[in-house]
């Protein structure tokens, strides 16, 4: 399989100061083997993440936290790592907020090819500032631009030889979108099938958006996600 590389060959091609679309809500769906690979190199940092969130302390994107790969984060919710809002105290980490709803309008619209769109969610407060408002039918609207980034690390449940993706119930979240609307789409998978035996009806993300696919080296136990042995 010639999309099939180890985590390693695949955040190689990560540069410093790239921005990077990251699956996951919470820690669900989230590339935990991808993330663990880029924190274990140097030469990817300055890094800017889309995300709905940072993970948890020391979990997912926290790791990359922990290590200094951040420099800035856009999401939706990062309350639940506690080291990101002691980072954003102290200026160690830019972090832009948006709603969540309104994110993942504008994944899908960069990935659409659409350059921005109108919303009414955050008109007369923090988040409208520098934006720009025009009114339609009598309501205040504000211009949102659509979201592209240079590469996205996304987590699929399945991925046949071809690189067509099909996801686990609510682990798809924000990936499919993601896949859309990056450079270079990087797909974490927990197994790797032949061409054919995916049921046509349910490939969410078609081969042609999947660049590189690496297997995934945790697995899940009572809730939690632990890293696989090595043999």
């Amino acid at each position: 399989m010639k999309k099939l590389k180890t985590p390693e060959e695949a955040v190689a091609l990560i540069a410093d100061g790239d921005s990077l679309l990251v699956g996951g809500f919470g820690l669900c769906g989230t590339p935990f083997t991808l993330i663990d690979a880029i924190a274990a190199q140097n030469q990817a940092r300055n890094l800017t993440v889309i995300s709905n969130n940072l993970g948890e302390s020391g979990k997912g994107l926290g790791k990359l936290l922990l290590t200094g790969h951040l420099k800035k984060a856009v999401g939706s919710y990062f309350t639940s790592n506690r080291d990101a809002v002691k980072a954003w105290k102290n200026g160690d980490l830019e972090i832009e907020l948006v709603p969540q709803g309104t994110l993942a309008e504008a994944i899908r619209a960069g990935g659409a090819g659409i350059a921005g769109f109108y919303i009414k969610t955050g008109v007369g407060t923090k988040l409208a500032e520098g934006k720009e408002e025009r009114a339609f039918r009598g309501e205040r609207y504000i211009l949102i631009e659509g979201i592209r980034a240079r590469v996205a690390l996304i987590k699929a449940w399945k991925a046949d030889k071809l690189g067509n993706l099909i996801y686990s119930r609510t682990a798809r979240n924000f990936n499919p979108m993601m896949a859309t609307a990056a450079d270079l789409v990087i797909a974490e998978v927990d197994e790797v099938v032949e061409a054919g035996e995916l049921d046509p009806e349910s490939v969410v993300t078609p081969h042609n958006y999947v660049d590189i696919v690496v297997l995934n080296r945790y697995r899940k136990i009572g809730g939690e996600y632990v890293e696989k042995a090595s043999s």
